[in-house]
């Protein structure tokens, strides 16, 4: 390859590696603050309240909440990379035993406690725990809920209860409106390396790029070469 060329590819090199690189899939170039951290089932975040309802029966309603909110990640964070609808189609599967548990102790609770109309008062229960995860703020409980799906995928089964009071209030904050920071690097503000002189008068007769021009060629004394 001439020197010549390749002295102006090495330049197009340098320039290409201060080009910022493509971003990972991320909703967000910030995180925002969403408020984490675990809670008891019992904790007001979790959903709304239920009278009487024994410890084992806030546990059931807490992985109810969290299989709704699961539920609607499925159906709003219509993403590729996010795979929320087959990650929660395995998530589902995965913990088939445990949910179906929760769903039969929140039944029982609601006929215990409201007699022959338990079972209306638990479908319009359930259709006010999906509705309390429905948002505007789309983006960030679809960043929060997606992953939150991915990890409870390795959940082993029959512990699923711990890993939710550990996100769950995580999951719950992520409703809240959330914005960028803005950016600190600007990607239009990209520092240019200064090129060499190629002019004609800045290659010696071995066609080099002469010291003068930013090369390491010597000065021809005589007659220049054109390349």
């Amino acid at each position: 390859m001439p020197r010549r060329i390749s002295a102006m590819l090495a330049a197009a090199v340098a320039f290409a590696a201060l080009a910022p690189a493509p971003a990972s899939a991320q909703l967000f170039f910030y995180n925002p603050d969403f408020k984490a951290g675990p809670v008891e089932a019992s904790d007001p975040i979790v959903g709304e309240p239920l009278p009487g309802a024994t410890p084992a029966e806030q546990r059931a309603a807490l992985l109810w909440n969290f299989r709704a909110a699961m539920n609607v990640s499925a159906l709003q964070c219509q993403s590729s990379y996010m795979r929320a609808t087959p990650n929660y189609n395995g998530f589902i599967a995965h913990h088939a035993v445990e949910l179906a548990a929760a769903y039969a102790a929140l039944g029982k609770y609601f006929v215990r406690v409201n007699g022959p109309k338990g079972t209306n008062l638990f479908d319009q229960y359930s259709t006010r725990t999906y509705n309390s995860f429905s948002t505007m703020n789309i983006q960030g409980f679809c960043q929060v809920s997606t992953n939150v799906l991915k990890s409870g995928l390795r959940v082993p089964k029959g512990e699923l209860v711990p890993f939710v009071l550990t996100h769950i209030r995580e999951v719950r904050s992520s409703l809240a409106p959330a914005f960028d920071k803005p950016l600190a690097y600007n990607p239009y503000a990209v520092q240019v390396p200064q090129l060499p002189n190629l002019g004609e008068d800045c290659w010696n007769k071995a066609n080099e790029l002469t010291a003068r021009c930013g090369g390491a060629g010597g000065e021809d004394t005589g007659k220049k070469r054109r390349g």
